[in-house]
């Protein structure tokens, strides 16, 4: 509840978004690490308490009134003197366990039109001192803000959207069962970049172990501790992202026609494997239940000690799916040095980040003006070719 109320609330919004450390507590809003002088000069934190006045249970009003209470000493000028210009009441009270030491007055002509506004002139009179004698010290933290409510998939607070005010955008990313199948070098950078949105939840697909060379081809670094655990790829790349993402499920095994059946509960599929064959089952068993699904592919060869080729992206709707047989060949490539495991993590990462970007564009996340099908990006020319559109 603490953080619906902070997101559907502008003033407390934009409190959290700044870097204060905001709480809904009992109804009151607490704003902790506010820095002041106290009387021997030293420089302390403390917490500023307001009652909180809602309109409707989800959102803020215009708050009930100008004062303030403070849970700390006396804040003091540079010099250890007593801002007296804010004294209001020295007496404790207690609020349903909020303990406070002492209340502030300062009353603009017209109120506080918000609690941005009351919070941020409070703060500013009460640390100015502080930030005076120590220009390290700040109210503004940027703290970490854990998700102890369970309110989102992740397992802190997304500030990042709320900062760029994007939450409705980010909604259309709700109630999402996103399916990866394969967590080779492409694979592993999807689940990077999916593992960031609130879809509800992320289903890898991985039969592999993680070996030594499978690290310079995946996001992050791994550690020796970690290769000698000898664990799974989709282990332990899920337990990776779990730091983030709370609903990522691993599957350690193959994708195969006796148990394709699981990809039926998904809303969307990325098919990152290396396999042709592997790669036309799935499509056709997709297509044949109507989940919309993006094919990756990434070719390259060694000519005249350098090497040349093409990430591929490949979009499969409901709409438009005639066109992937003319794209993905039946058969794989004799003429691919990939397969030998050239490091090209960069070529991985930039396939994954076309085909979330198509990925987001269908779900109208971005604009998508060409509605492109079939993408390939050329490494020599560093041209992008659509086709395919609709």
């Amino acid at each position: 509840m603490s953080q619906q109320l902070i997101n559907h609330s502008q003033d407390l919004k934009r409190l959290r978004d700044e870097g204060y450390e905001i709480e809904v507590r009992g109804g009151h809003l607490l704003v902790l690490h506010i820095p002041y002088v106290r009387s021997d000069k030293t420089i302390q934190y403390g917490i500023l308490v307001s009652t909180l006045t809602l309109k409707n249970g989800t959102t803020t009003a215009t708050p009930d009134n100008h004062v303030i209470y403070f849970i700390g000493d006396n804040p003091c000028n540079d010099d250890g003197t007593i801002i007296t210009a804010i004294q209001h009441d020295n007496s404790a009270k207690n609020f349903g366990g909020i303990a406070i030491n002492r209340s502030f007055s300062n009353k603009p002509q017209q109120g506080y039109p918000n609690y941005y506004e009351k919070v941020k002139r409070y703060a500013d009179i009460i640390s100015a001192p502080a930030k005076y004698l120590d220009s390290t010290v700040t109210e503004k933290t940027f703290k970490v803000i854990p998700d102890n409510a369970n309110e989102t998939v992740f397992q802190y607070i997304d500030t990042n959207s709320s900062r760029a005010n994007i939450d409705l955008i980010n909604s259309k990313f709700n109630g999402q069962k996103i399916a990866i199948i394969g967590l080779g070098g492409t694979g592993a950078y999807v689940l990077d970049l999916i593992a960031k949105t609130p879809v509800s939840e992320i289903h890898v697909f991985d039969g592999d172990d993680f070996d030594q060379h499978n690290a310079f081809r995946s996001p992050g670094a791994a550690s020796i501790d970690d290769l000698n655990k000898n664990q799974r790829k989709a282990e332990y790349l899920s337990g990776i992202y779990a730091n983030m993402h709370k609903h990522i499920i691993p599957h350690s095994y193959y994708v195969l026609k006796d148990n394709i059946q699981e990809l039926d509960q998904m809303s969307f599929v990325f098919i990152c494997v290396d396999k042709n064959n592997v790669r036309n089952m799935i499509v056709k068993y997709l297509i044949r239940v109507g989940i919309p699904c993006i094919d990756v592919g990434l070719g390259v060869e060694t000519v005249d000690d350098k090497l040349r080729g093409a990430t591929r992206v490949t979009t499969v709707t409901k709409a438009k799916n005639d066109h992937f047989s003319t794209r993905v060949f039946a058969e794989d490539s004799e003429n691919n040095d990939y397969v030998t495991n050239i490091q090209i993590a960069e070529l991985n990462s930039l396939n994954a980040c076309f085909a979330v970007i198509k990925w987001k564009k269908l779900i109208g996340f971005y604009v998508d003006q060409e509605c492109e099908h079939n993408s390939i990006f050329t490494i020599g020319t560093s041209k992008i070719i659509n086709d395919d559109a609709t």
